[in-house]
């Protein structure tokens, strides 16, 4: 007992040749091959839960020594530089998209004829990524839920109507606003009309709308149907909003949209439904497939931006800062409104309310960037064009984020008194 005292500590099962206790701050850390596994915290109340009264005065003299050995034991300057690469890998895990895209625009203006020139990206990032990434999304799209489509018609309508009519037509209406009032560049003012026609976004819906216990069957409905509509619609307000501009030709535009967009994700659907091996080792190797994903989709960024810094532009740094401060104020903006509308329309419905915030308002860059570099291939403005979604994606995240908690307070709040609410109506019921 005196040379393995961690065994009187509740809940450990691990075997003592694999691990050492490490006690800091009154907390028991299991460290197995150099990764802490496992944590009990303990106090006094804890302490007094304990059957026997050696194993108490055992584990107080664990803590005190473990105590004692962090007070005394000094940090090298080594481990304070593991300590900050570790933070800093970590910080890159995370955000390791939104790095790579800023790294990838910093080298476009750093030397733009790579990627505008030898990499040749009117095939490699316009063609074979394009076909990549819808493809991948084909595949993974789960058209099986569009049958649920009849059990909550009004409210899939809502969000899919709000999210890409409502949004688009308040963003055209502010950004003209701004042009008019000479405010914004022309191209920044076009791209936010254009990040706000694209449809909601898959992945971060669904896990904003998990992590606020929202409901999550409405919010892979609408991510499936509005990315499927999105291929068509998308297009269609972008030249209605817009006009055919330059070298837009509107038939040659909706002929490539089929074939690097219609028939990867026609191909994909069909893996999907016919071949469950490849789509069960998809689902195996995911983050991998996603990694690739995100990667064909910086390329697409990079490339873009080269061709925009080869060209002469007319932006300034200044219309780049008021663009980023309009984007985070449409998108409170469209968010508040849907949050009245959502607890107007669908009362005591908090799950339903919660996956129509995120849904309503989110817009996706795996399929936003994709449709902007067929569409606008040959502009040199398009790496305008796709800045302002650049912008939206992470702001739609950071807020969804900020929000995810308190919302899945205000579900739990709510289905409580709803649940009291229906207990008292039938204690009601049993008097009379």
């Amino acid at each position: 007992t005196k040379e393995r005292p961690w065994e009187h500590v509740p809940q450990i099962n691990l075997y003592p040749k694999y691990f050492m206790p490490r006690v800091m701050d009154n907390c028991i850390e299991l460290e197995i091959t150099g990764i802490y596994k496992r944590e009990q915290q303990l106090d006094e109340e804890e302490l007094s839960s304990y059957q026997t009264p050696i194993s108490k005065e055992l584990v107080t003299l664990v803590i005190d020594e473990g105590q004692e050995e962090q007070t005394t034991t000094p940090v090298s300057p080594e481990q304070g530089k593991r300590g900050i690469g570790k933070c800093l890998c970590s910080l890159y895990n995370d955000n390791s998209f939104l790095v790579l895209l800023l790294l990838s625009i910093l080298i476009a203006y750093a030397y733009p004829p790579i990627g505008a020139t030898y990499l040749a990206p009117k095939i490699t990032a316009t063609w074979i990524a394009v076909i990549i990434i819808f493809f991948f999304s084909g595949v993974k799209l789960k058209s099986e839920e569009l049958t649920k489509a009849l059990q909550r018609f009004r409210f899939n309508m809502f969000v899919q109507c709000y999210n890409f009519f409502a949004v688009s037509s308040v963003v055209y209406g502010i950004s003209r606003l701004m042009l008019h009032l000479g405010a914004l560049n022309v191209s920044l003012a076009d791209g936010l009309v254009i990040s706000a026609s694209v449809p909601i976004t898959i992945n971060m819906v669904l896990v904003l709308t998990t992590s606020s216990d929202g409901d999550e069957a409405a919010a892979v409905f609408n991510a499936a149907f509005g990315n499927l509509v999105g291929v068509f619609l998308s297009p269609a307000l972008i030249l209605l909003y817009l006009g055919v501009k330059g070298a837009v030709d509107v038939g040659s535009v909706f002929y490539k949209l089929i074939l690097r967009v219609v028939l990867p994700i026609a191909i994909g659907q069909i893996f999907h439904k016919y071949s469950p091996r490849i789509v069960s080792f998809m689902n195996l190797h995911k983050v991998g497939f996603n990694k690739f994903q995100e990667y064909c989709l910086v390329f697409i960024v990079y490339t873009v931006f080269c061709r925009t810094f080869s060209e002469e532009i007319d932006t300034s740094v200044g219309d780049v800062f008021i663009m980023i401060a309009l984007v985070c104020f449409l998108l409170i903006l469209m968010m508040v409104f849907a949050w009245f509308l959502l607890r107007f329309l669908f009362p005591h419905q908090p799950r339903l309310q919660v996956m129509g915030l995120f849904g309503c308002t989110h817009k996706s860059i795996a399929m936003g960037i994709p449709l902007i570099n067929s569409i606008y291939e040959d502009s040199p403005s398009v790496g305008f064009y796709t800045l302002p979604l650049l912008v939206w994606h992470p702001l739609q995240l950071i807020i969804g984020s900020i929000l995810a908690p308190h919302l899945r307070n205000f579900v739990k709040s709510n289905e409580e008194q709803t649940h009291f609410d229906a207990s008292e109506e039938n204690e009601t019921s049993d008097v009379h």
